[in-house]
């Protein structure tokens, strides 16, 4: 009877315990409420309002007429969005050259076992200080360095004897395109640096040292050991500049502000979305540019998984 009793006693300990635990469970699904219910109003919902309004006809001001597929098969047909396209891939392929080609330099001389730690830090925050700098202030600055009559570039050009007469960098395309291409590169290659440095540093230090015993060089190394390690970061970030540069708005539209010719040299399918949706009052068909932009990325994002994901199946086996 006294076991009887006993076990009783430990099945309504044990139940208590049950009980309390469920309620710390229940006190845990308070904490995240606010969370919860944030990303539930400024996320879900507008991702949610924007593709039901992909499929109307809406300006803002109007009662939304649903329209089906109308706005996503008149972005086929825009030859302005499609040429939009166009700028973007042009100048995300200047920016990624040289963001990556800067980058991959300075991880050249800064992996090698000598120089790996010495003072990395503060080159560190030296390389990474242009992407803390606010994009309005990056825009105005380039779009004053750039100008034709007073612009400090063309004088430092004509100084060193390259040039005899001022360019017009802001008023010709293909100059204005790269310049957009080089500032973005500027700003975001300290950050393409840190992350392949940081891949470096993960990069287990017998390899070198083993390499260094065979008498290889800096090169060799970088080439054998190095480079075939950092892949998987460089597809990383080779694959989130893509992203980035999909969705470039805020330096071409701050350096061109109020000046048509320069907004067709640098438009952006981003700032074409922009046009659409604030100046010309078709939120609609904004949200259906929006939604093709937003499965390119997608797109984007599933090759490199698995792309990853193949890679590391590979090894396992």
């Amino acid at each position: 009877m006294e076991k009887k009793a006993g076990g009783k006693v430990k099945a309504a300990d044990k139940t208590k315990k049950t009980k309390g635990l469920h309620n710390r469970d229940n006190m845990g699904y308070a904490f995240i409420a606010p969370f919860v219910l944030v990303f539930l109003t400024f996320n879900i919902y507008p991702v949610a309002r924007t593709l039901y309004l992909s499929f109307t006809d809406y300006s803002g001001f109007n009662v939304p007429t649903w329209v089906g597929l109308t706005n996503y098969i008149r972005v086929f047909k825009d030859k302005l969005l499609w040429e939009a396209f166009g700028n973007t891939v042009r100048i995300w392929g200047i920016n990624i050259i040289l963001q990556l080609g800067i980058a991959f330099l300075l991880t050249i001389v800064f992996s090698d076992m000598k120089y790996r730690t010495r003072g990395l830090s503060i080159f560190r925050a030296l390389f990474y200080l242009p992407n803390l700098i606010a994009a309005t202030s990056v825009a105005y600055l380039f779009k004053t360095m750039l100008d034709w009559k007073f612009g400090s570039f063309n004088q430092i050009l004509k100084g060193i004897g390259l040039i005899s007469e001022s360019v017009d960098w802001m008023g010709t395309p293909p100059l204005l395109r790269t310049a957009v291409g080089v500032i973005g590169a500027w700003m975001w290659f300290g950050n393409s640096f840190i992350m392949l440095m940081a891949g470096v540093q993960g990069i287990n230090r017998d390899y070198y040292e083993a390499a260094a015993i065979d008498g290889a060089g800096r090169w060799k190394v970088f080439g054998k050991i190095t480079l075939p390690l950092l892949k998987p970061i460089m597809l990383y970030v080779a694959i989130t500049s893509l992203i980035g540069g999909l969705q470039l708005f805020d330096i071409p539209y701050l350096m061109t502000l109020g000046q048509q010719k320069q907004v067709r040299a640098v438009n952006t399918a981003v700032m074409h979305l922009y046009t659409m949706a604030f100046k010309n009052r078709q939120i609609g068909y904004a949200g259906a540019i929006a939604f093709i932009l937003f499965f390119i990325i997608c797109i984007c994002s599933i090759l490199v998984y698995l792309m990853m994901y193949s890679k590391k199946r590979k090894e396992e086996d």
